[in-house]
């Protein structure tokens, strides 16, 4: 059984190798002395710059100088002719011509663009599309030159961001709000048994039932896919990789078995657009079998895979499960609706080559989904063109979003610590069972510190933005938007 995936603008991934300030090139004992040098640059399109800069030339030849006359110095006899460091100067600048003027390159080069990266002339996203055996060293000792383009970040002027109006759900979980949890959590360690009915009459499917039905996808007259003997967990609605049936539940309760109900799916845009189907279908179930959910008592043995010993303690671990969803509930709508208030308002154009590679690393992660789920191939192919345009628009949304976050972030000068690293290593590996070693490990072995560094400072970015806003409590059931069970994830794949 499933429950729904919602894509959502947090589920984007920035790779945040290429929102690093621009790399360097060459050797790192490279000469630190600051170079003569003039930089021009120009508009080249959206967040792009056209960057020229030329370098004088006498420090070009300064540094020749100093390579041929350590040359003439240190390299081992390799002129015929001569002894070690005898050799005239201009025979070795024939020799070695070729070697010097590439280091020299390499050296001049790497200098010139650490010298403009500290200048803060440009704030880059990745490094200079520059070749470095693309430039020409000066044969006649005048001032070498080179040019190339770069993403920046984009331009734009913050929005207030204090004191904002915000709704936030809130919740006293009653009794049965904790036996149900408590149950939710048993379930992984549950079997699934044969339901009677406990007056001998007849048995009607009740929510947390599990029905057995066979499932048939149907637009108007014509079927798109039959499945037999799925297994379905009755909830309010059902939630699937391809369509949500908001009213599940209270079209299957009362089902018996023999019976079948028709429940209406509102398909999801790239199933909809693919089918040409105006995003509804009809889901009819014919329940075979009715099942219930039986949890384990909380025996001795059991508690102890919760890490509690008694029932009570239990009882505490469920309610603790509940303030902590309502937490996340609360922050993921209040980060919801700030980020709708602040990015919603964004006008400005974003960097497009880190656009299209991002988009095209969200398709490839949703092609490769779609195939462990078993999607044949050319069902994904029809797909492809609508996700690639869903892919675009959802990291557009997702790099609005950090750039102003990081925004906010300079403006109030915020940073990140290793300490905050050490402690966000820490409740990882509380939560994953973990020790913070192994994880810390993982997560370098991955290349994800950059990706954590660069999520825990937009957290704090957010988090100055809410402990600023007006808050307008609403009272909110947690279970009113619980998820379905679900059925395999190509159920609507035409067969």
């Amino acid at each position: 059984m499933s429950t729904e995936d919602v894509l959502t603008a947090d589920d984007v991934s920035i790779n945040t190798s290429e929102l690093e300030a621009m790399s360097t090139l060459g050797d790192a004992d490279a000469p630190a002395e600051k170079l003569a040098q003039k930089v021009d640059i120009r508009d080249a399109g959206p967040c792009k710059k056209h960057v020229k800069v030329t370098v004088d030339g006498a420090a070009i030849r300064t540094r020749f100088d100093e390579k041929y006359s350590e040359m003439m110095v240190n390299t081992p006899a390799q002129v015929p002719g001569f002894r070690h460091g005898k050799a005239p100067r201009k025979i070795v600048e024939k020799k070695y011509a070729k070697e010097v003027t590439a280091d020299v390159r390499t050296e001049v080069l790497m200098a010139s663009l650490e010298q403009l990266a500290d200048e803060e002339l440009l704030s880059p996203l990745a490094p200079p599309q520059l070749d470095p055996n693309s430039v020409v060293m000066p044969e006649d000792g005048g001032d070498m030159v080179y040019e190339f383009d770069i993403e920046v970040r984009p331009e734009f002027d913050l929005p207030e961001y204090k004191g904002l109006k915000i709704r936030r759900p809130i919740h006293n979980p009653s009794d049965a709000d904790v036996d149900r949890e408590m149950k939710r959590m048993l379930e992984p360690l549950a079997e699934l048994v044969d339901k009677s009915s406990p007056d001998g009459g007849t048995l009607a499917l009740e929510l947390e039932d599990v029905m057995v039905s066979d499932l048939t996808i149907r637009d108007g007259v014509r079927d798109l896919n039959h499945v037999t003997d799925v297994r379905l967990k009755v909830e309010k609605r059902l939630a699937l990789d391809d369509g949500v049936a908001e009213d599940f539940g209270a079209v299957m309760v009362g089902a018996q078995v023999g019976d079948e109900r028709t429940a209406e799916i509102l398909l999801t845009p790239d199933v909809a657009a693919e089918t040409d189907l105006n995003r509804r279908v009809n889901a009819i179930f014919k329940v075979k079998g009715i099942k219930s959910i039986q949890v384990p008592a909380l025996t001795t043995e059991v508690l102890a895979k919760f890490n509690v010993r008694t029932p009570e303690a239990f009882d505490i671990l469920a309610r603790t499960r509940l303030d902590r969803m309502l937490e996340y509930q609360q922050r993921q709508e209040a980060r919801q609706q700030v980020l709708q208030l602040l990015a919603g308002k964004a006008d400005w154009q974003l960097p497009q080559d880190l656009l299209q590679r991002q988009a095209r690393k969200t398709l490839s992660r949703k092609v490769m989904e779609m195939r462990s789920s078993g999607i044949d191939e050319v069902a994904i192919s029809r797909r492809q063109r609508v996700l690639a345009q869903d892919a675009i628009r959802s990291t557009a949304t997702a790099l609005k979003e950090h750039f102003v976050l990081q925004k906010i972030a300079e403006v109030e000068k915020l940073e990140i610590e290793d300490a905050d690293i050490d402690a966000e290593i820490d409740a990882i590996a509380d939560r994953t069972n973990e020790t913070p070693r192994r994880v810390k490990a993982r997560l370098q072995r991955e290349d994800m510190m950059e990706v954590l560094a660069t999520d825990l400072l937009e957290r704090k970015a957010l988090d100055l933005i809410l402990e600023s806003a007006e808050y307008d409590d609403y009272d909110k059931d947690p279970n009113s938007d619980d998820d379905g069970g679900g059925a395999s994830p190509d159920t609507f794949a035409p067969k």
